[in-house]
């Protein structure tokens, strides 16, 4: 009778959150407004992307220096040429995103919609909209091409054009189809925290994103040439149509210009939501994103954190990585763990089986075959004698 030696199978380790550390901040000198809370992240959405952005808190390299000190209430640095993320704060925290949304319209809706199509605005189209808000300025039945609307929604980060444009992507649907396909286009992206109530990014019901979020979005939309024509145009003219005049828009303050290498980008505000921004910069072969929430307008208002952030992050050396941008439709793992680049493999005994186990098991198996052919062995030899 083969007796077998018991087999300790060790399970394997769980995931853990990564250990909170406090981002450096800022304290501006006016008091934000009390906001309410962002509803939870789900642990497995909150490690996409790598365990180490698992957190509330600050996400840098092991050696780097210290990130810089900003208002905003979170962030992310990412390689978009690689995917590395490069760092963050409290990267997959929900926070109100004002006119970045727009980034996920343009996201979605673009690829559908043909640049050179004549679109009527309606008095429908304008009429939820604050004259006080910001507006590229069309008026009620004049016909633009969708370049113009696409112009107008990223230079001047035009409320109005953001209805026209959500409405005729949404098909039969109108501009609720259209804000559908920005979640659609969210889930595919593996935006889990983001979701769209409005087409402009104004405030409304259950509208989030978050800073990893956006940089999934800002990869998807500079992905695009004619993204990026529009998003780096600094003036464009509106030719005039039956019921329209012809009129100039130029590019709303960001970092085109003022920071080297800068690509384009998208500010936002609202009372809720704060300072909000995107923007990618190239510098020796590398592009930036940085995308920002929550920020304030003193001391140095979104741009110039985003500016101290693109200088951190284009500091550190090429292989510095806390993550990664997850590639559309990946599929979710079982496991909330997500490989890291420079990583380093579980040691022996957190696998399921240690080494000194299987190579255990391996002498049990070897031995039960050598005694189960030893008498076959000798019941051939004896038949082979009678032949």
């Amino acid at each position: 009778m083969l007796v077998l030696p018991a087999v300790a199978v060790t399970p394997p380790a769980r995931a853990t959150a990564a250990p909170s550390v406090p981002c450096p901040a800022v304290k501006p000198p006016t008091p934000p407004p009390a906001i309410p809370s962002p509803p939870p992240v789900d642990a497995a959405d909150r490690a996409v992307g790598g365990q180490e952005l698992a957190t509330a808190g600050l996400a840098i390299p092991v050696g780097a220096p210290m990130a810089p000190a900003v208002t905003a209430t979170s962030w992310l640095v990412a390689d978009l040429n690689s995917g590395e993320v490069l760092g963050g704060c409290g990267p997959h925290e929900r926070r109100t995103p004002a006119s970045v949304q727009k980034l996920l319209l343009a996201a979605s809706l673009m690829p559908r919609l043909d640049p050179t199509r004549m679109v009527e605005v309606t008095s429908a189209d304008l009429r939820d909209l604050d004259p006080a808000s910001s507006l590229m300025g069309v008026v009620a039945g004049g016909r633009y091409s969708v370049e113009s609307l696409w112009l107008g929604l990223l230079l001047r980060s035009g409320n109005d054009a953001a209805n026209v444009l959500a409405r005729v992507g949404g098909g039969s649907a109108g501009r609720p189809g259209g804000v559908e396909a920005m979640n659609d286009e969210a889930r595919r992206l593996g935006a889990n925290q983001t979701h769209a109530a409005t087409p402009s990014g104004l405030d409304g019901p259950g509208q989030y994103t978050s800073a990893y979020d956006l940089a999934l979005i800002a990869r998807a939309t500079f992905a695009r040439e004619d993204f990026r024509r529009y998003v780096a145009t600094t003036v464009a003219q509106i030719p005039a149509g039956p019921g329209n005049p012809a009129f100039a828009i130029t590019h709303d303050n960001t970092l085109l210009g003022h920071y080297p290498g800068t690509l384009g980008g998208k500010t936002g505000f609202t009372d809720l939501a704060r300072q909000t921004y995107v923007g990618v910069a190239e510098r020796d072969g590398r592009r930036l994103a940085v995308t920002l929430l929550g920020a304030e307008t003193a001391p140095l208002g979104s741009l110039g954190e985003a500016a101290a952030l693109l200088n951190w992050g284009f500091a550190l050396p090429r292989d510095a990585s806390v993550g990664r941008l997850v590639e559309p439709d990946e599929k979710k793992h079982d496991s909330p763990v997500v490989p890291v680049k420079g990583a380093r493999p579980a040691p022996a005994a957190e696998s399921s089986i240690s080494v000194s186990t299987g190579l255990g098991l391996s002498a049990v198996v070897v031995l039960a075959v050598l005694l189960m052919a030893t008498p076959w062995r000798r019941r051939a030899a004896r038949e082979a004698g009678r032949q």
